[in-house]
């Protein structure tokens, strides 16, 4: 039975204005909570931040809470400010100065550190005066804007003779040698070399490995200029920014079936050889480690010196974790752990239930099924939405009579909410030129294993903090249901906003399917990174709906 106070306030504010106001008094609680312990006093002197973070989040909860009064009476909110020219290429969580004010060392400060991050200004990222659009795939493949990059031309004829041998700076542009250019230039027999080391030495066998449409990720550590993760993103290659010094990379065990280091740079030896154990955590029993590196000049003018590697020390350490050398040319070794050949390994389909049992009993054939057909028929609508003619007074909703945007319109895209990767899928069906980095939240249902068996990129992530990317390096933000996921988290919705601005391109894209009243508020906040915004009703009977902004 309703209490005649909650009817006064429901006639006055509405359902609307009710959950808002609700939301207010549990901001309000958050702010006025007085700090009522002795003992908190006495350990603040020993960790400073404890302090600093809980006023953050009063701060912060302050803030939100004037932010959703204004909503909730109707006001227009204010456009956050751009930032100045020095955030341009920002990256959040990668401060060696603070990192190493906070007592990190020994190749920790270098490592993502959210923890230590300082409250800074809200402000919209802005690109470079010299910005331009990237070119379409597979165009922009080979050829991107020097400009949209922090790279100098010192720094790129300095980066070392693999990168010179392939990279070729001309005015404004950086040119990318062809595929039939690398025929000659060592590359297609550097692959096929480590294709005969693993026992795929005969041009059917090649063959059959390349049909297969692998998907590599370049993961690299954090680079304030020339970055690797940067330029391969900018190629429109799959990349992301990962140091495992520290922390373990953001995979489950056994997830890739070949880890590969050319002459990265990684001291494998050091801290007992954790970085080769983080490497076999990820590799799949029967996976292999490629590693490339230059032979280390001989010591002395003695004859009997041997000339020492790192792959050679990198064998020794193999054999103490069961790993078996399988190839060695030149500077190039492959070890693997042996245990079920690749290509002898029987393709089992995850829509059938001998499939998805290895990923638990949770799993069922009709959800995944279902999930798939889904998403088949959503991109389709999706597709035809990536138009500015939805932004437009065009008379009816585009549809199958309008002009579609071509395959190669977006390229880059990240599902922040990815599931089962069944958005990946459907655009691999329907012959879209994208690949998609499928992020799994940390507190959703953890189904990155399935994500990686499928052979699609994917990663973990935690939304309360900054995605560990450069500005401006997808053309497309896909978020299912990702708000209502959130909203029971302590982050806010609007620094989730001036992050998707940060990694999304100029005129990129954002679809955002979740509840009305969910949209609704997404809808203003979207007004205060200056995007526009048009809300889609799905004319389905639920209170679904799509929010598309660029």
């Amino acid at each position: 039975m309703t209490s005649p106070w909650y009817k006064s306030i429901s006639s006055v504010l509405g359902l609307r204005g009710l959950l808002f106001f609700i939301l207010g008094v549990v901001a309000l609680v958050t702010i006025l909570a007085p700090l009522t312990s002795n003992s908190y006093e006495a350990s603040s002197t020993l960790v400073p931040n404890v302090y600093s973070n809980y006023r953050r989040i009063k701060e912060q909860a302050a803030v939100d809470y004037l932010d959703l009064r204004s909503l909730s009476l109707g006001t227009t909110l204010r456009e956050f400010p751009l930032c100045g020219k020095e955030r341009e290429s920002y990256v959040p969580c990668y401060n060696v100065t603070g990192n190493l004010l906070a007592g990190l060392q020994e190749g920790d400060e270098l490592d993502r550190h959210c923890e230590f991050e300082r409250d800074k200004e809200r402000c919209v990222v802005r690109p470079p005066k010299d910005y331009k659009i990237p070119l379409r795939w597979p165009l922009g493949r080979d050829i991107i804007w020097s400009g949209n990059v922090k790279i100098t031309k010192d720094q790129l004829l300095s980066s070392g003779t693999v990168t010179t041998r392939l990279m070729l700076l001309e005015e404004n542009q950086i040119t990318f040698h062809s595929e039939d250019g690398l025929i000659f230039d060592g590359v297609k027999d550097y692959a096929r070399q480590i294709a005969e080391m693993i026992g795929l030495g005969s041009d059917t066998e090649f063959a059959q490995a390349v049909s297969l449409k692998m998907m590599p990720i370049c993961i690299a550590e954090y680079e304030a200029t020339g970055s690797q993760v940067q330029l391969a993103l900018e190629r429109g290659l799959p990349a992301m920014i990962g140091n495992f010094f520290s922390k373990q990379l953001p995979y489950p065990a056994l997830s890739f079936d070949m880890v590969h280091c050319a002459h990265c740079g990684t001291t494998w030896d050091i801290k007992d050889a954790m970085l080769l154990l983080e490497v076999d955590r990820v590799l799949k029993p029967g996976g292999y480690f490629v590693l490339t590196s230059p032979t280390n000049k001989a010591q002395g003018n003695l004859p009997d010196t041997k000339k020492t590697s790192i792959s050679t020390r990198v064998n020794e350490l193999s054999k103490k974790i069961c790993w078996s050398l399988t190839g060695q040319q030149d500077e190039t070794g492959t070890t693997s752990k042996r245990w079920i050949p690749i290509q002898n390994r029987s393709a089992v389909s995850l829509t059938t239930s001998a499939g998805l049992e290895i990923h638990g009993k949770c799993l069922k054939p009709e959800e995944f099924s279902e999930d798939t057909q889904v998403w088949r028929s959503a991109l389709k609508n999706y597709w035809s939405l990536l138009t500015p003619l939805i932004f437009s007074d065009h008379p009816k909703r585009p549809g199958d009579e309008d002009p579609l945007p071509p395959f190669n319109m977006i390229r880059n895209v990240m599902d922040m909410n990815a599931r089962f990767g069944n958005l990946n899928s459907a655009l691999l069906d329907q012959g879209k030129s994208a690949w998609v980095m499928n992020v799994v939240p940390v507190n959703a249902r953890n189904t990155l294993p399935i994500i990686l068996d499928r052979g699609f990129a994917g990663v973990l992530h935690d939304w309360c903090e900054p995605f560990p990317t450069y500005p401006r390096t997808y053309d497309m933000l896909h978020a299912n249901e990702l708000l209502t996921l959130l909203s029971s988290e302590q982050c806010s919705l609007m620094d989730l906003f001036l992050e998707m601005d940060r990694i999304l391109r100029p005129e990129g894209w954002v679809v955002i399917s979740d509840k009305l009243g969910v949209i609704e508020m997404a809808r203003a906040l979207a007004t205060r990174v200056r995007w526009e915004a048009r809300v889609i009703d799905l004319q389905d009977g639920s209170d679904q709906r799509l929010l598309v902004l660029r």
